[in-house]
């Protein structure tokens, strides 16, 4: 094993390297430039005019989650707690998307609303909307300064450049594309970021796996390891916390598989965007669906990696040593060439700035629909949205560059990321999905519901930070305090609602479940009732294989 000091880290790169990289960078702005062409319109701008096939949204769908955090973070994530980071993903964020496609999506789709708050206020009222318009708004800035902190801190290490140079050079890279395309722009930037990215990690994979003897010389040097055998396992000792999550079986399923997951796939805004700009009701269902399939494969470039990182670098994560978030940093810097190292450099650009765009282009929509257009000043022309919108952006990247050192207060930023979506996404999954399935919940129900949630997250997640309560980790922490935020939020709004006066049915045709807008258009196209274009089929596969890939590692 191999004890690394930080200048260690250090990359050889070459005038080749470089190149490759400034290549990308010309390709990245000139299809903004090319997007621009096609703004007409505010739904140009901010849904690429609906007008996107599902394998292009499907694949910018898990592109844009396929950011710094993801790559640096899932990696950290394998390095500290071993095999069942891939309950993130095979119990997490597969069924999650799963049902956003199933279920969920048609009423995003058709209720033909801009964003998750502004369904929001046509099922509740103008101050839930304003609420969580608000705090995604708080959360998208915070989690871009996620990305451009994890950029920053990865290119002042490996290619020596300031942490200022690296915040700003980055930050204006996606401020040009964005601003110029709009969603068009950034979808399309996404889908080939997302070969990009995958061409960057693959090959540091492979010689990973060469280096520790394959599989069999990886899990046995694992075992080895501090980890010990349980990082080779996924549900092994789970019924109780003596486990390197140090979550229970509990914790994972409702914790993390149902709060924290279906929170974040089914009412992040981020992620529904891309959706909502598909060409018709079967694609917009289709696209987390489509995107459900290389999820499923994911943890390959991302927690292998970690693994191998934790048995090669032998003060990986300790004091004095590189930081959990480095694995996949360090192993660049361990076997690959100059021209590869250029191609792996590049991915790792490519998946902060997937990730960057994905959070602003979310937080203009959501600034200058939800907050402006629907409780400041509605009365404008939709040529002002647009320009508002172009505003709303630099803001956004600006605010996102201010917010990117809280980040470093987390050795590993996932549990950062998770904390988060523990405080805005969970207490709003909560409202959304009994909101969608009762319809006798009332307006202010919804409003005071998502509240206490919020409150019930911060109140199990702050006495934990100080020391005052011991949840384990900050990935259990997490857990429980998503749980409680839901389950705050479930209760109150249920004792609200008996007190308090519903919406007339006929306001709620179209936004609940079992109440259909009988105004709505067939939209289906030539094609869509073939098998392989059904959510149904295509989830129940994603669903099945997700089982099946648990079966070696249980």
């Amino acid at each position: 094993m191999l004890a690394l000091a930080p200048q260690d880290l250090r990359l050889d790169v070459n005038a080749l390297d470089y190149l490759i990289l400034a290549l990308y960078f010309a390709v990245v702005v000139g299809i903004g430039f090319a997007a621009r062409r096609a703004i007409r319109s505010s739904s140009d701008f901010f849904l690429a005019g609906r007008a996107l096939p599902a394998w292009i949204t499907g694949l910018a769908f898990v592109s844009a989650n396929l950011g710094a955090i993801e790559i640096l973070g899932m990696a950290a994530n394998g390095a500290q707690y071993g095999l069942m980071t891939v309950h993130y993903y095979w119990i997490g964020a597969i069924p999650a998307m799963v049902f956003l496609g199933i279920v969920m999506m048609p009423f995003y789709y058709r209720s033909k609303v801009h964003s998750v708050p502004e369904f929001l206020r046509r099922r509740f009222n103008p101050a839930t909307q304003l609420f969580n318009a608000i705090a995604f708004a708080v959360a998208q800035v915070l989690i871009a300064g996620i990305n451009l902190y994890a950029l920053a801190l990865v290119m002042e290490a490996l290619l020596g450049w300031p942490l200022w140079l690296s915040v700003i050079v980055s930050a204006a890279i996606v401020l040009a594309y964005i601003t110029l395309g709009g969603l068009s722009s950034a979808i399309y930037n996404e889908v080939m970021q997302f070969f990009v990215i995958i061409a960057g990690l693959v090959p540091v994979v492979v010689l990973g796996l060469i280096r520790v003897g394959g599989f069999e010389g990886l899990g046995q040097k694992v075992r080895e390891s501090v980890l010990g055998d349980g990082a080779l396992h996924t549900w092994s000792n789970t019924a109780t916390t003596d486990n390197p999550l140090g979550a229970n079986w509990i914790g994972i399923v409702f914790g993390l598989g149902f709060v924290l997951s279906f929170g974040y796939w089914t009412t992040n805004f981020a992620e529904v965007q891309r959706g909502l700009s598909a060409r018709n009701t079967n694609a917009a269902r289709l696209t987390p669906i489509v995107a459900a399939y290389p999820k499923l494969l994911i943890p390959v470039v991302t927690v292998i990696p970690g693994l191998i990182a934790l048995v090669l670098f032998s003060n990986l994560g300790k004091d004095g040593g590189p930081e959990y978030n480095y694995a996949i940093p360090l192993l660049m810097n361990e076997f690959l060439p100059n021209g590869v190292l250029g191609v792996a450099v590049t991915g790792l650009l490519a998946s902060f700035m997937a990730g960057m765009a994905a959070n602003i282009s979310g937080f203009n929509t959501v600034f200058t629909y939800d907050i402006w257009k629907g409780h400041v000043n509605g009365e404008k022309s939709d040529e002002f949205y647009v320009r508002l919108g172009r505003i709303a952006t630099i803001g956004g990247v600006v605010a996102g560059i201010g917010t990117a050192f809280i980040a470093a207060g987390f050795s590993n930023i996932m549990n950062y990321l998770q904390a988060l979506f523990a405080f805005f996404n969970a207490p709003l999954f909560a409202t959304f999905i009994i909101g969608l399935f009762w319809k006798r919940m009332t307006p202010w129900a919804g409003f005071w519901g998502i509240i206490a949630g919020t409150l019930a997250a911060f109140a199990v997640y702050i006495p934990y930070r100080a020391g005052i309560l011991d949840l384990g980790t900050d990935l259990n922490a997490s857990f429980v305090a998503a749980g409680a935020a839901f389950l705050v939020d479930a209760v109150i709004s249920v004792v609200i609602t008996l007190v308090t006066t519903p919406k007339p049915e006929e306001e709620l045709r179209g936004l609940v479940y079992g109440l259909t807008d009988v105004d709505l258009k067939d939209d289906s196209i030539a094609g869509d009732k073939a098998w392989y274009r059904s959510p149904v089929i295509l989830g129940s596969g994603a669903l099945v294989l997700a089982a099946a890939f648990y079966l070696p590692f249980l």
